[in-house]
């Protein structure tokens, strides 16, 4: 340990010595450290421990029901009653649900996103309070829409509440109609179950609301036993799901159940991000082993410029184990620094997620703090880039004959040219990687434009998309609800800013899934093991013609399309030709919502969920029928000219009719639409990022080989152009000996590219693994950069003095 101890301050002198090698090596490791820590650090927040602030977040599982094709689904309170108090491996399950109302404080109404919640919730998480309590079971009263107490988050208590500490047993109105008591403040750490998602109320679940075994609309979190796994859990679950089934075969039959990972679920961020963060993981390490290459060539260029006393101190007893340990111990010291410096630079770019982030109604956090493990991380980033970094100079120093080096001071033509060698192997290494990171970069680029020139079906320009709060409104009633909505549609129809207005409890292309319904088609037999769950919108007259969906048969909703009318449906292409078989589906009829609807039209294919998604079958509703159930819905209105001109119009012709309702998320349409493009800006976002570093690290690479080439070939170009060479063959020998490392660099990395890229297809959208176009390209690129890295050495050497060269010889 002493001896360390010695290593490692002989370094530190070394490195004081040496502050420009100093300087610049440490910047290069930070940059690789403080990239590929930021990319683990979002890893970590929405992958690896997505909910924190809970009690065991590794026996957290997420519990999904699923269709008879295993499309996983949300969950109904009956089903989560039945499974909370028979299954046996797992010691507790709680179901929630999103609630989004506006909450008077000090007499100002705010919108505060909350979730209902089962009065379990915070006992299975493990959720201890800052203030008071959590729920107990006689805290969740089967009333409909009353909410009897509350819990905050810290977040709330401190911006709403100043942070008072009597906060405890003080009432909040709710939706302007339901007094709320406050029993308990959480701690900051938690924020939902909902991954990606910070909630700032919770209140229990009334049981009351939720006894319709087929209203599925609530997600599940378990908490397995100690001990158990997923595959035991879900055996036992897939028992008790068949016993459901079959005592209630209206609502179950075909469906199943099963417990995944947090990280595998499919609700919240870790579904959207999960595929681009294991790509950006990758390329980060891809970078960091470029840094590690870059460092490695500066330590070789010191290394030899100290052969003589590697020579000195061999001559004087030291062995090779002894000079190796100095070696790393110089190559530890230089990446610690490095992770000290990335530290801070990791904390800036934690933060960069939450700049991508599309405008959304949903209160979306991502960014992510620096901790422990994250912390952790970082150290075996250090000390695995001190090991690859200082391996090639440590055996290139260790090797050489003690007397051939003390009888040549170091400069022995074999040592020199082995170190050369050594050199180009790594710039060859540089180019390949960074290749592989600018190909990855330009197919996600690609990818994410090919998504955003898919044709949505519909005309989001000049459109207006504002969410209507009705639930604190004067009109209460359904009824009122949908007399509302036609009377403002009418009054905005005839304000010269508006072309059309509609409304609709839907926008295609927002962030998550949409509802859907069970349906039977008359005279279509579904198999066994078809899903029969089909995604809808309940629309009014005027919202295809608004949208510019074409109607290709029949006719769209009229005002006549009531509650006192037979009920009617639109459905798109894919829906005709699946349950329609190539008729007409006009005429025909579907059992959804427990009525039978007949099929008045049929509307073109759009794009309802993604962009990429494939054609699916979809259906509309009336919303004059009653079909709405929703609490929100959503107003469309065309303009004449930028839409957000048309938002104090539609707020005082809303308040003229109703002041008590609210608006929230008043904007463009294609600014709405960007959540459904989230996972692609992210991959190519920070993928281009990463690509540019790595780019730029390996030009860095091949300007100082190439410059240390010609400090090392000065005498020899002196005497060649001594001899008569011209400046422009002194340049032309100097490029050529960069472009064939280039070269070298440029194949190898093609070839990983092709191998690598390839396993990433599945995330691509109408964009080949080995598209030529981009292959081409971002060889050519890289080319280019590495002949102005050459050029710059190049032209020095053309400026060498044959006197100064000579003379020095």
């Amino acid at each position: 340990m002493r001896a360390l101890f010695q290593d490692l301050r002989f370094g530190l002198r070394m490195l004081r010595g040496n502050p420009g090698f100093t300087l610049v090596a440490v910047l290069t490791l930070a940059l690789g450290i403080a990239a590929s820590t930021t990319v683990f650090s979002w890893i970590d927040g929405v992958l690896l421990h997505p909910i924190p602030g809970v009690r065991d977040g590794g026996q957290l599982v997420q519990f999904e029901t699923l269709t008879p094709n295993s499309e996983p689904i949300l969950n109904s309170y009956p089903d989560y009653r039945d499974y909370r108090d028979h299954l046996k491996l797992i010691s507790g399950l709680v179901v929630s649900q999103q609630l989004d109302a506006p909450v008077i404080l000090e007499e100002v109404a705010q919108p505060v996103w909350g979730e209902l919640v089962s009065q379990n919730y915070f006992s299975v998480l493990g959720v201890q309070p800052l203030l008071g309590r959590t729920f107990l079971p006689g805290d969740a009263l089967d009333k409909p829409n009353v909410y009897p107490v509350a819990v905050i988050s810290e977040r709330l208590w401190r911006t709403g509440f100043g942070a008072d500490p009597n906060v405890i047993g003080k009432t909040v109105l709710v939706n302007r109609r339901h007094t709320v008591t406050i029993i308990g403040v959480l701690p900051g750490a938690f924020r939902s179950t909902t991954p990606g998602l910070a909630f700032e109320m919770w209140v229990p679940l009334g049981e009351a609301t939720l006894r319709d075994r087929g209203n599925r609309n609530l997600e599940a979190i378990a908490r397995l036993r100690p001990g158990v796994t997923v595959a035991q859990a879900n055996a036992e679950i897939a028992a008790l799901a068949r016993q459901l089934a079959a005592a209630n075969p209206a609502d179950n039959l075909g469906l199943g159940a099963w417990v995944v990972p947090l990280w595998k679920a499919h609700e919240g961020a870790q579904a959207l991000l999960r595929r681009p963060l294991q790509i950006l993981m990758a390329v980060a390490l891809l970078v960091l082993l470029i840094v590690c290459a870059n460092v490695a060539n500066l330590l070789l260029a010191r290394s030899t410029a100290r052969q003589k006393e590697f020579g000195i101190r061999r001559a004087l007893g030291a062995g090779r184990s002894r000079l190796a340990r100095q070696l790393l111990s110089e190559a530890l010291l230089l990446s610690g620094l490095g992770a000290l410096a990335a530290v801070p630079l990791a904390l800036w770019q934690g933060h960069a997620l939450s700049f991508l982030i599309p405008p959304t109604n949903l209160p979306v956090v991502l960014d992510y703090e620096v901790n422990a493990r994250i912390l952790g991380f970082t150290v075996l980033a250090c000390v695995a880039a001190a090991l690859i970094s200082g391996l090639a100079p440590m055996f290139h120093s260790i090797r050489p004959d003690v007397i051939t080096t003390l009888k040549e001071g170091g400069r022995s033509e074999s040592s020199g040219a082995r170190a050369h060698r050594l050199r180009g192997l790594l710039v060859v290494g540089e180019v390949a990687l960074a290749l592989v990171a600018l190909i990855g970069a330009g197919l996600f680029m690609r990818s994410f434009q090919a998504v955003r020139a898919i044709h949505p079906g519909f005309d989001p320009t000049q459109v207006l998309v504002a969410r209507l709060d009705l639930s604190a409104s004067d009109h209460s009633s359904t009824g009122q609800q949908r007399r509302l909505c036609q009377q403002l549609r009418e009054r905005l129809k005839v304000t010269p800013e508006v072309v059309d207005a509609s409304y609709s409890d839907v926008i295609p292309l927002g962030v998550g899934l949409g509802p859907w319904q069970d349906v039977a088609v008359e005279g279509y037999l579904p198999t066994p093991s078809e899903s029969m769950k089909l995604y809808r919108n309940v629309v009014s007259p005027g919202y295809f013609g608004l949208l510019r969906i074409p109607l290709l048969e029949g006719r769209d909703f009229s005002g006549r399309d009531d509650d006192k009318a037979a009920p009617v449906m639109i459905v798109n292409e894919s829906f005709a030709r699946r349950f329609f078989a190539g008729r007409s589906p006009v005429g025909g009829r579907v059992r959804c919502m427990e009525q039978w609807h007949t099929v008045v039209g049929l509307v073109k294919d759009g794009k309802y969920l993604s962009p990429a998604e494939a054609p699916l079958p979809y259906f509309y509703l009336a919303f004059r029928q009653g079909n709405w159930t929703g609490g929100h819905i959503y107003f469309c209105l065309r303009t004449r000219g930028d839409p957000l001109r048309a938002v104090p119009l539609f707020r005082r012709e809303l308040a003229a009719l109703d002041p008590n309702a609210q608006v929230y998320d008043a904007m463009p349409m294609l600014e709405f639409m960007r959540g459904s493009l989230f996972a692609e800006k992210c991959a190519a976002n920070l993928l281009t990022a990463l690509g540019a570093m790595a780019l730029l690290l390996a030009a860095a690479g091949l300007y100082s080989v190439m410059a240390y080439a010609v400090s090392q070939r000065t005498q020899e170009i002196g005497v060649r152009m001594a001899l008569g060479a011209q400046p422009r063959d002194v340049m032309a020998m100097v490029v050529r000996q960069g472009m064939i490392l280039t070269a070298a660099g440029l194949l190898l990395g093609a070839a990983a590219a092709l191998a690598v890229w390839r396993l990433a297809a599945g995330a691509l959208v109408n964009v080949s693994a080995a598209d030529p176009a981009i292959f081409a390209g971002a060889t050519v690129f890289l080319a280019l950069v590495a002949l102005a890295a050459s050029y710059l050495p190049a032209r020095r050497a053309t400026h060498v003095d044959p006197n100064v060269a000579l003379r020095c010889q």
